[in-house]
């Protein structure tokens, strides 16, 4: 699985700034939130400047493309798609211009009717040069920033439009707008720093340069950085909240906080609670690297049972690793997954994982495991089964190729060909963040999303 993108953006109060290189390492920071493309849109107060690229941050930026990047204000992206394909018309910042005047977005979050507003634009006449639903967004702002030529307004009324998650950072005349989706389904957090003011997907992002985290933006919450006002969508503040339970999980850096929780202690809770729902008998807790890393120190914390390591990552092989045949496929596999079998010979392992999607990598793991020896596997899983599909930018599957849309635990079991198996409920995941279940999107888990899903 992999999340949509991440985003940054940088307000400096002082005009003589070059803000270029902060942004430049706040993506870094947020490389793993998207690894296909990597942009930057900076502002000086007389034009803007925009670089972006197909690769990762390090390779689309050097030296001297960000000298290129002048001002004291800019936002800067990275991505992996779920809506538009992966190629250089859809990177972002997306530029775009209204009455002359300069706008670029930068947009974390899928939304779930962009086709139909699609469909609505092109009827108005507007040509379409991505096939990214950020570039819906922007049009949207365009045609309802030149009914008023209030930006905040044109702003709040895109998102009574909008179905679906979104975090954006707007840069706009030399101006700074940041928004959050009523629901706060992806994360989006602010800092400061002297002069400096940030945004972005993840407080890790303000670790880098040394900002303060000061609070996460509020769910609906419209803020124009330059001079600090914050707007709140009318109605917005009514309604439920659907915070996504995979940055816990999966996707967020344990150092990252995301709406006040600490990633690192969420996931600790979590493998606390494997082992008070799932306890066995073992040699050692072993962790499938990275994501489950924290939730198998929690489980050997709350067990007593040695924490080790049995399986090395390779962080040098891309995350698009995919190959044709089965042959290739295991191959892959054990190019990035390589076991130590002095750990492994003739030891009874609990391996813990964050989350089984279709089963086939999990198979492999098994396999390759079993291959080094381990006499015994059971298996333990930082999050309840995923039976259903996500619309809100995560990159899962359809819900026919979800393993546990259509099986039961025994069966996974068996398919796996582990010795026992055992998924974190969704109370005790409720629980480990700490937020309210009706405050949290479980759709994947359980059906019930918090908006209208396509058909």
């Amino acid at each position: 699985m992999k999340d949509k993108c991440g985003i940054v953006g940088i307000y400096s109060s002082d005009k003589n700034k070059n803000i270029a290189p902060h942004i430049y390492y706040g993506l870094y920071a947020l490389q793993h939130r998207g690894q296909e493309s990597a942009g930057i849109s900076t502002s000086d107060g007389k034009r803007f400047y925009t670089h972006k690229g197909m690769g990762l941050v390090y390779e689309v930026f050097n030296g001297k493309k960000l000298k290129k990047l002048k001002g004291n204000i800019g936002i800067g992206h990275v991505r992996y798609s779920t809506t538009g394909k992966s190629r250089i018309e859809n990177s972002q910042p997306f530029h775009n211009k209204i009455d002359g005047l300069d706008i670029a977005i930068a947009h974390n979050g899928d939304i779930i009717n962009s086709r139909e507003l699609r469909r609505e634009l092109e009827k108005e006449g507007y040509t379409f040069k991505s096939t990214t639903d950020s570039e819906v967004i922007s049009y949207l702002i365009r045609r309802e920033y030149q009914k008023d030529n209030n930006m905040i307004k044109a702003i709040e009324r895109t998102s009574k439009q909008l179905i679906g998650s979104y975090s954006l950072v707007i840069l706009f005349n030399h101006e700074l707008y940041v928004v959050r989706d009523p629901l706060g389904i992806k994360p989006l957090a602010l800092a400061e720093k002297d002069s400096t003011r940030m945004v972005a997907s993840e407080s890790v992002a303000f670790d880098v340069i040394g900002a303060e985290y000061q609070r996460d933006v509020k769910p609906g919450e419209i803020i124009h950085l330059n001079n600090e006002e914050s707007h709140i969508i009318k109605g917005s503040e009514k309604m439920r909240r659907a915070h996504c339970m995979f940055e816990y999980v999966y996707f967020a850096r344990p150092d990252s906080i995301i709406d006040g929780r600490n990633v690192y202690e969420v996931r600790l809770k979590i493998g606390r609670a494997l082992y008070r729902e799932h306890p066995v008998d073992v040699d050692v807790v072993m962790p499938v690297p990275d994501s489950a890393i924290t939730a198998a120190i929690g489980y050997s914390r709350e067990s007593g049972i040695p924490y080790g390591e049995g399986l090395i990552k390779n962080r040098y092989v891309g995350r698009t690793f995919i190959m044709p045949t089965q042959e290739e496929r295991e191959t892959a596999v054990k190019l990035k997954m390589n076991p130590i079998k002095s750990e492994l010979k003739n030891k009874r392992i609990v391996l813990i994982d964050d989350s089984i999607v279709r089963g086939t990598t999990s198979k492999a793991l098994i396999d390759v495991l079993k291959g080094a020896g381990a006499r015994e596997i059971h298996l333990r899983i930082g999050c309840p089964p995923i039976k259903s599909p996500c619309y809100y930018g995560i990159a899962m599957a359809t819900k026919k190729e979800l393993i546990a849309s259509n099986k039961t635990i025994k069966e996974i079991r068996d398919i796996l060909g582990v010795d026992s198996l055992g998924y974190l409920s969704i109370k005790s995941l409720v629980e480990a963040i700490g937020i309210s279940k009706e405050d949290l999107c479980t759709g994947c888990l359980d059906g019930k999303y918090p908006t209208p899903i396509p058909l």
